[in-house]
């Protein structure tokens, strides 16, 4: 039945909805036992909507949203498949909030004010966390000034200054840690987890390129018994090809790890805990990141609140360097940008940067006779 109000019906159990064309778009919603004026209220609220929608539409040049510019971002991220699109995103969703309904033309150092002093309040929140979200901001900016146009016209004649914050007051230093510390900790971590923090240890390997190490760039090199994995410059943070050395620890870690699925080395699925019998609850899948709920509370568990996962590079580095390993094999092993660094390797060189890897249990072994000796 209708009311006093074009669109609004009322049914015979008292309950309203609408259902109204409004310039060229459906309304339709059931809003259940409201009274006429809470339905007259809600229609009001998204013809308004609709309104404020399409004049966002019509804005062009330095008055576009913010928004939008974020948007266009994100949408050409994805087309050039970049590896860090998700992590974009969610800095995107941080900012939003606070300037995704500005006009570009508004968004500086002083509207991004707040949204930097709300992030420094939380817990843990530090300068360089911030920094992270703000370059996402410089970035669409910069892209808003120098690249895109509509109709010849740059969206925006200027990109402002956004200034990073000062990192090196609180910037973190490296928390390797010690044999007995990684003999805590790894008992504690779920399997799948502890295979990866294992090979990371082994080989020096980000967290990124652990979970996202894939079986196509394994190449097998049969006269030395094992592989190398070859990691393409988009997947590695210098964006330079990194021949990736497994050491006897992380070739075993590998081994473990054949078979389960055809695309990810590491990955994850919840087993069942009753009715075993059955299928398992999931199929195996990638692993975004070491650093989840897992690996955090084994971390707390351990006593390890300092180690991040990244800890687990600079913990190689310090085995090979208390080894005695080389500077340039050093270099080579964690992918260390210096000139003249070849991109790939000769088996000759794979083998000896096998060695050089294995010196790393050395280091556990001379900590053990000390330890006997010292008492």
């Amino acid at each position: 039945m209708r009311t006093r109000t074009k669109g609004i019906q009322l049914a015979n159990d008292g309950s309203r909805s609408v259902d109204k064309q409004y310039q060229g778009t459906r309304i339709f919603e059931r809003l259940g036992k409201v009274t006429q004026d809470e339905a007259e209220s809600w229609l009001r609220q998204r013809q308004a909507e609709l309104d404020a929608e399409r004049a966002n539409l019509l804005r062009c040049g330095d008055q576009q949203l913010f928004a939008a510019a974020a948007q266009k971002y994100l949408i050409e991220s994805e087309r050039k498949k970049l590896r860090s699109l998700e992590t974009v995103a969610y800095h995107v969703a941080l900012l939003l909030p606070y300037v995704g309904s500005m006009a570009l033309v508004d968004v500086c150092n002083d509207s991004l004010q707040p949204f930097i002093d709300e992030r420094l309040d939380e817990d843990e929140v530090k300068p360089s966390t911030v920094n992270r979200t703000l370059e996402v901001a410089r970035t669409i900016m910069n892209r808003a000034a120098r690249l895109w146009r509509t109709n010849g016209k740059p969206w925006l004649a200027t990109a402002p200054l956004i200034e990073m914050l000062d990192e090196k007051a609180t910037r973190r230093q490296p928390y390797p840690i010690t044999w007995q510390q990684q003999a805590n900790v790894l008992p504690r971590l779920p399997v799948h987890l502890q295979r990866m923090v294992l090979f990371a240890l082994n080989t020096g390997a980000r967290d990124a390129n652990v979970c996202r190490l894939r079986w196509e760039w394994e190449r097998q090199l049969p006269e030395l018994g094992r592989s190398v994995f070859v990691i393409p410059p988009a997947e590695f943070k210098t964006n330079r090809t990194h021949v990736l050395i497994l050491n006897d620890a992380a070739w075993s870690v590998v081994q473990e790890c054949r078979g389960m699925h055809p695309e990810f080395v590491f990955t994850y699925r919840r087993e069942r805990v009753k009715n075993l019998h059955l299928a398992p609850a999931m199929d195996y899948k990638p692993i975004a990141t070491m650093n989840n709920t897992a690996f955090q509370n084994a971390r707390s568990a351990a006593g390890l609140e300092r180690m991040r996962v990244h800890d687990l590079r600079h913990t190689f580095g310090q085995r090979l360097r208390d080894a005695g390993v080389p500077e340039e094999d050093r270099a080579l092993l964690l992918g260390h940008a210096i000139d003249g660094m070849p991109q790939h390797y000769a088996t000759a060189t794979v083998a000896r940067l096998v060695e050089m890897a294995n010196k790393v249990k050395e280091t556990f072994e001379r900590t053990t006779l000390l330890r006997v000796v010292n008492g």
